[in-house]
């Protein structure tokens, strides 16, 4: 028999979310982002629940190639764009659009051999100070990017440093339209926290929107909105079941370096899941979890292969209950991934990538 350990990603709830976020942007087009192997919920799975996205954005050339293969004949775009002269190869063979962000990919395509010009996003660092033509720099490259047969048309982006934050969008938004007003091309600005926060900044939307954590049920501004605010539904459940229980008496512990001390008699489930499944090891007590669909509580450290649950509010449960770590439960009851996330001093992405290969996973 298996390890009971095991994710479920639940395809209704990507069409859902896509259609929600569908209703945020308006007119404008939506890439589904899909980066990570879809924030480790699979590609290929995604793929398919997201088919109604207008288009998809990844990194990889080899995640191009899957979609490819797996029929989408759409838009793609590389969201760092090419990283050596050889990938532009591909890049026409597949008819990929790409992001140019720094002069030597404009070297790139200047020396490119090709008949059929490529369609590219410019982008703008406006503030994230990550990727980007300086502000100042940005009308140049247009200019260097328009004078090359090598490119067809030319859309405008940048990238939102805090759209889910207090300090908001604004400045970068007046940056961005300063030094690209007078420059034709569609723009493609707003991420999941821009779309959902601001969905009535028709500029912000403009012609094309980036979602990505929230196609996924998880908020983008968790601390401020939690993912029912937004109306998402969570894609991805982590189930696993208790392997054994403990009675501990007052003053004993559990776990590696005994850190956590029974401060009254009571029950202990061990749960077949740890942090080289990839739930985080510096999850401390307390960490929400759910026991056929009850609401509880870790207890002490995470080792590799467990973790502890409290079970004084279960009296009645045995080996073999389930336990969902985040997600939903079998029997509806929700636990968001943000919770887990933000008791462990992380966020919902990093749980969602870090879903380690072992861990079986089935399609609700």
């Amino acid at each position: 028999m298996p390890r009971p350990l095991h994710a479920v990603i639940h395809p209704q709830a990507l069409q859902h979310n896509l259609s929600r976020l569908r209703l945020a942007a308006g007119d404008a087009r939506v890439w589904a982002v899909v980066k990570a192997n879809a924030y480790g919920h699979g590609l290929v799975r995604a793929y398919e629940a997201l088919r109604a996205a207008d288009g998809f954005a990844l990194l990889d050339l080899s995640e191009a190639q899957i979609l490819r293969d797996a029929g989408w004949r759409g838009p793609l775009l590389l969201l760092e764009g090419v990283f050596e002269q050889r990938d532009l190869e591909m890049c026409s063979r597949l008819d990929l659009w790409h992001v140019v962000h720094h002069e030597a990919q404009i070297d790139m395509l200047s020396r490119h051999k090709t008949q059929v010009p490529q369609r590219v996003f410019l982008k703008m660092n406006s503030g994230m100070n990550r990727l980007g033509f300086a502000p100042q720099a940005f009308k140049s490259a247009w200019t260097r990017l328009n004078a090359l047969p090598q490119v067809d048309e030319i859309s405008l982006m940048t990238h939102f440093a805090n759209a889910d934050g207090e300090s908001g969008i604004a400045a970068q938004q007046r940056v961005f339209e300063q030094f690209s007003s007078d420059l034709p091309g569609e723009r493609s600005l707003a991420n999941s926290a821009a779309l959902l926060r601001y969905p009535s900044a028709e500029a912000v939307l403009a012609d094309w929107v980036r979602p990505g954590i929230a196609l996924y049920g998880s908020s983008p501004d968790h601390g401020v909105n939690d993912a029912a605010h937004w109306g998402l539904q969570a894609a991805m459940s982590l189930r696993s079941r208790l392997i054994a229980v403990q009675s501990l008496a007052v003053g004993d512990s559990v776990g590696y370096g005994g850190a956590f001390v029974a401060d009254h008699d009571m029950r202990v489930g061990i749960v077949s899941c740890g942090y080289a499944d990839g739930y985080p090891r510096h999850a401390p007590t307390g960490t929400p979890v759910l026991v056929n669909g009850v609401r509880t509580r870790t207890l002490g450290r995470v080792s590799m292969d467990m973790l502890c649950v409290d079970l004084s509010v279960l009296p009645s449960v045995e080996i073999g209950d389930e336990v969902t770590l985040w997600g939903s439960a079998s029997t509806g009851q929700v636990l968001c991934i943000d919770e887990v996330a933000a008791a462990a001093g992380t966020v919902g992405y990093e749980l969602m990538c870090a879903l380690a290969a072992r861990v079986a996973v089935e399609v609700d």
